[in-house]
């Protein structure tokens, strides 16, 4: 099986096969074909990378994990947001996460748009809590007093 899920803290988690880890994330973050969220690792401080599908809802931005507590979650977590990067930008931003009464729309709206590349996640992790939300709020500049 190159899938498995795994309970972290009876949190869910599906890891990803080897494939997907070692070529398809590295080869799409190289050729720029996504936006990608770069954390501070949360033991180590150093920058991790991952390409992520940004969602854009009622006016607002979201990241949603579809592998559930991956460690890019518990990463922002404990960072408190990062940096998204797409085609030489960067934008910093701070992640609020959203409750899960709150989730259902964000992850119905993240179905449709990518469910084909994401839904085997969402069958294999039917609860709406095991897939982590975050609200993109851009960081705001410091004013110079």
């Amino acid at each position: 099986m190159s899938e498995g899920i795994r309970d972290l803290r009876s949190r869910a988690y599906l890891r990803p096969g080897f494939l997907m880890r070692r070529v398809v994330n590295p080869l799409i973050a190289r050729l720029g074909m996504a936006t990608i969220l770069a954390v501070r690792g949360r033991k180590t401080g150093r920058w991790h990378t991952v390409p992520v599908h940004v969602l854009e809802y009622g006016g607002q931005r979201y990241l949603l994990a579809p592998r559930g507590e991956t460690d890019w979650v518990r990463n922002l977590r404990a960072a408190g947001g990062g940096e998204l990067r797409w085609r030489g930008r960067i934008e910093r931003f701070q992640a609020v996460e959203v409750p899960d009464a709150e989730k259902p729309p964000l992850i119905q709206a993240y179905l449709q748009r990518w469910g084909a590349q994401v839904r085997v996640q969402f069958v294999a992790l039917p609860d709406p809590a095991h897939h982590p939300v975050f609200r993109i709020e851009p960081v705001k500049a410091a004013s110079v007093s």
